[in-house]
């Protein structure tokens, strides 16, 4: 009997030492597992109302199975309680209130029992597999990891990673590209993430990471940091840029990502399939990494527009497709690299757009203020472009334009004043016409040009406007950067309520929370009253 008893704790030891070798997790693990699957077999022959324990020694095998009981002096449960005399026959010195063991007899594993356990540890198993997964590959995004085409599920390339599976989606795959059952690809680690069927380690080839992270590999001064690549676009499969930068000055940051007669670059543009890659010198300056960004087209001059966060771009005309690039490529990588809307312009189209930008300063100048042509086109000329500025300038600044003198300039800035104040009076009658109330005139930054533009979207009290989010109300526009009188169809691109006054998203979010106000001043009336009438209950 002790022979067969030895062999069974050498049968069960050895058993954790293989599951935990296989599935590369700790021996204690599966240990606690058998010791679960142990105890569940157990209260379904001692009764699953009992509290069972099991321990196996994870030396010496020996198993231990015992029932937990608590000394009362009134038995209420049978199956985890004990009185003062059934519990001084286990335990002298038991006292009511202490937890006594109560030993228990080895079981044995009938078919059922065996199976049950079996499926108990294979899920401990199987989690804590799970587990070690995820803890291995969650440090590792952005790296980049080499594995076995496994099979390839509705588009999907399932890779085998060795201790894990990772997928390349349909759309972090490159285009055209054909891979097989058996082929070795390379990816960077996009996301890993738990799920109820275990991590999902998601891969990409098309990601910019990729190519970023394929030059550190090739390019030692990127790896050692000497060299940063700043910014990063791609069509995959197709045409890339990459902006870098060097911290060296003696070291040519194009170069050294190009290598000697092109070996470095084409080692990456070999992974990548044969895409074309443009190595751009970065600048701090907007301007001049745009003009870099568009090459190899030539730029004539960069205008920015901070408020709007866009950029027009003048080339001569010679140089508009090749600015552009074949079906908007160019352009399209120019703006992701550098961030930024960009629209071209020829020559011929920004000298267009002055004109017509000019035409109408000056007859809005003419009617608002009620002179003539030539004075208008002479504020327009010196660089005034609304009332505002007008208005508000210093007299100084006005009187100096040539032709202008102090009584001129303050009578100009009467009358813009003036004007201001009949638009401030027309949109505060057509704001009352839209039904929109007072009480949001007392909110911040809120102008009556801004309130009717609220109540022309159906914002018209307080709790409509305490309702928005922060980008619903003052989120910009975002448009895709285009030519200058492409009339190609698109969407209109969204953006908030007020994105065409340029409030800032911190604004924003102050004039949402200044409306909110009367809901918290609601409430504590009401829970002053609350507390008030708790009070005089328990008087």
């Amino acid at each position: 009997m002790a022979t067969a008893i030895s062999a069974n704790k050498a049968e069960l030891l050895a058993i954790a030492d293989s599951v935990a070798k296989e599935k590369l997790i700790d021996k204690a693990i599966v240990i606690e597992a058998m010791e679960d699957a142990i105890q569940r077999a157990a209260k379904n022959r001692y009764g699953v109302e009992n509290d069972i324990r099991a321990k196996l020694d994870p030396v010496s095998g020996d198993l231990r199975l015992w029932r937990v009981v608590e000394v009362v002096e009134q038995v209420d449960d049978y199956f985890k309680q004990v009185d003062l005399k059934g519990a001084q026959k286990l335990q002298k010195g038991a006292k009511v209130g202490d937890f006594i063991v109560d030993p228990l007899p080895p079981i044995e594993f009938g078919r059922i029992q065996a199976q049950a356990s079996k499926q108990i540890i294979f899920q401990k198993v199987r989690d804590a597999e799970r587990e070690r997964q995820y803890d291995e590959f969650k440090d590792r995004v952005n790296e980049i990891i080499t594995g076995v085409v496994k099979r390839v599920e509705f588009g999907h390339v399932v890779v085998d990673l060795g201790r894990a599976e990772g997928v390349i989606r349909r759309d972090q795959q490159i285009p055209r590209e054909v891979v097989r059952v058996g082929d070795r690809v390379r990816s960077v680690v996009l996301n890993v993430r738990r799920e109820n069927r275990g991590p999902q380690i998601f891969l990409s080839r098309a990601h910019p990471e990729f190519m970023k992270k394929l030059f550190a590999q090739e390019v030692p001064e990127i790896y050692d940091g000497i060299i940063e690549i700043k910014a990063a676009a791609r069509d995959p499969g197709s045409r890339a840029k990459i902006g870098v930068i060097s911290h060296d000055g003696s070291i040519d940051p194009v170069g050294a990502c190009v290598g000697m007669k092109g070996s470095r670059v084409q080692a990456v543009v070999q992974e990548m399939q044969g895409e074309k890659i443009d190595i751009i010198p970065w600048s701090p300056d907007t301007a001049t990494f745009v003009v870099n960004a568009l090459q190899p087209a030539n730029v004539s001059r960069v205008v920015i527009d901070e408020e709007e966060d866009r950029i027009e771009v003048v080339v001569p005309d010679d140089q508009l497709s090749l600015a552009i690039g074949r079906r908007g490529q160019n352009v399209r990588l120019a703006s992701q690299l550098t961030g930024k809307a960009i629209d071209i312009l020829t020559e011929a189209d920004a000298s267009e757009k002055r004109q017509k930008e000019f035409v109408e300063r000056s007859e809005m100048f003419q009617n608002e203020l009620d002179v003539d042509e030539t004075l208008a086109q002479l504020l327009v000329a010196e660089g005034f472009g609304a009332l505002e500025e007008v208005a508000y300038v210093e007299i100084e600044e006005l009187a100096t334009i040539e032709g202008f003198d102090e009584d001129l300039a303050q009578e100009l800035q009467n009358r813009a004043q003036e004007a201001l104040e009949r638009r401030e009076e027309a949109n505060r009658e057509e704001r009352r016409a839209l039904g929109v109330e007072d009480d949001l005139t007392t909110m911040p930054y809120l102008t009556e040009a801004m309130l009717v533009t609220l109540g022309k979207a159906g914002i018209k009290t307080l709790d409509d406007l305490a309702d928005l989010a922060t980008d619903e109300l003052v989120e910009k526009k975002r448009a895709e950067p285009r030519r200058r009188g492409d009339d190609t169809p698109r969407k209109e691109p969204k953006g908030g309520i007020l994105a065409e006054y340029g409030l800032s998203d911190e604004q924003g979010n102050e004039i949402i929370m200044a409306a909110r106000a009367h809901w918290f001043a609601d409430e504590e009336p009401a829970q002053a009253g609350e507390e008030d009438a708790i009070a005089d209950s328990e008087q």
